[in-house]
């Protein structure tokens, strides 16, 4: 068992700096709305690795086929984050105009929605199938490595989702500093750079959709699992 624990702590770690939507957006939160609201989107993360871990041991191979070779479900995934991203950077220049954009920053620093935080974290990981893929991927590579007996792959998950969460404590903390030099400038460059992210990542699930061979990585780890 504590073999399994410290195989899955570097991978936690490595997960934990994946650059992705998720990265950035946490980055921001930290930022901004501080160490409480940064933790509280993490857990939606982490809620969101977890039902897609629950899918990849459990799903039959007829879902899991029909999701590789569903490419709406990545446009669809791109369309919402595209989206999101396109709406907040317009939002950003509009209050930039009004000149608002330091009250209404403090007012989110010292009160925040915890939940929609949470529910955030949640759907920006969820909407990413490709995250599907990578789990299943992991699965395929230490199952058998673990005579896929149940209890030991429970342990082997739960430390890697713990130490990712170790790691973006550690992350949260370190971003936590730079809050010191928070301005009217700084806030407004953050918040439309982490929306320019959005929108990148929101076209790469598009291209991911229309162009069936970028999505080799969920498709090779479906057919590896379909052989074993």
């Amino acid at each position: 068992m504590i073999d399994d624990i410290f195989a899955a702590l570097p991978l936690g770690f490595m997960l934990s700096f994946m650059p992705g939507a998720v990265f950035f957006v946490l980055l921001e939160t930290s930022v901004i709305k501080g160490f409480r609201a940064a933790i509280a989107f993490d857990f939606g993360v982490l809620l969101a690795d977890i039902v897609f871990i629950c899918i990849a041991y459990f799903s039959s191979y007829r879902l899991l086929q029909s999701i590789k070779d569903e490419p709406a479900l990545f446009i669809f995934g791109g369309l919402i984050l595209l989206t999101y991203g396109i709406i907040s950077f317009i939002k950003q220049k509009r209050d930039s105009k009004k000149e608002k954009v330091l009250k209404s920053e403090s007012k989110d620093i010292i009160k925040n929605n915890y939940f929609g935080l949470f529910v955030k974290g949640f759907f920006l990981n969820f909407i990413n199938v490709g995250v599907l893929g990578f789990w299943l991927a992991i699965i395929i590579a230490v199952g058998p490595k673990l005579d896929m007996d149940q209890s030991r792959i429970v342990i082997f998950f739960a430390s890697v989702l713990g130490g990712y969460l170790l790691t973006d404590i550690g992350k949260i903390l370190l971003a936590k500093q730079l809050r010191k030099r928070l301005t009217k400038t700084n806030i407004l460059k953050i918040k439309q750079v982490i929306s320019v992210i959005l929108m990148i990542f929101g076209i790469v699930l598009l291209m991911q959709g229309w162009s069936p061979s970028d999505r080799e990585f969920v498709n090779s780890a479906i057919e590896t699992l379909e052989k074993e």
